[in-house]
């Protein structure tokens, strides 16, 4: 193993070092290269707008069984269609098709799924305008549109 240069001009030969080092991290790679914004369907944006294209419910991941409800829908800005899912206690019966939902990043490790729904990184924060939890709650009815 090489040791680290020392002494009066060892500056450059230090600043080279690290530059190359640095590409040994996942992180700096990710980030000098734009990978994320380039494979996010929301393009680095931490919320985007989407129609509602079907309801769908997807199975959980072993060694659950349950059913979990998401919706496919279309984004506004640039037509990728994605899953997201939709939390709550029947808060899918508040989503119709053709309806405009708000989305947002699940949060799961690296940027990928969360929990034990498997391919789905999104979930549904807004629908037509109106905050999800708020309607599951009952502090608010759906609007018309």
């Amino acid at each position: 193993m090489a040791k680290k240069t020392r002494g009066l001009f060892a500056a450059k030969k230090l600043i080279e070092r690290r530059k190359k080092g640095r590409w040994h991290s996942r992180e700096y790679i990710k980030r000098v290269l734009k990978l994320k914004e380039k494979s996010d369907p929301l393009e680095g944006c931490s919320q985007a707008r989407a129609i509602v294209l079907e309801k769908v419910q997807l199975e959980a991941k072993q060694p659950n069984s349950a059913m979990r409800k998401c919706v496919k829908c279309q984004l506004i800005k640039n037509g990728k269609k994605i899953t997201a899912f939709v939390p709550g206690y029947n808060a899918i019966k508040f989503i119709d098709e053709h309806d405009e939902v708000i989305v947002e990043c699940i949060g799961g490790r690296m940027g990928r799924s969360k929990g034990d729904i498997p391919t789905v990184r999104w979930q549904v924060i807004k629908v037509n305008d109106q905050s999800l939890k708020s309607l599951v709650q009952g502090k608010i009815e759906k609007g018309r549109r």
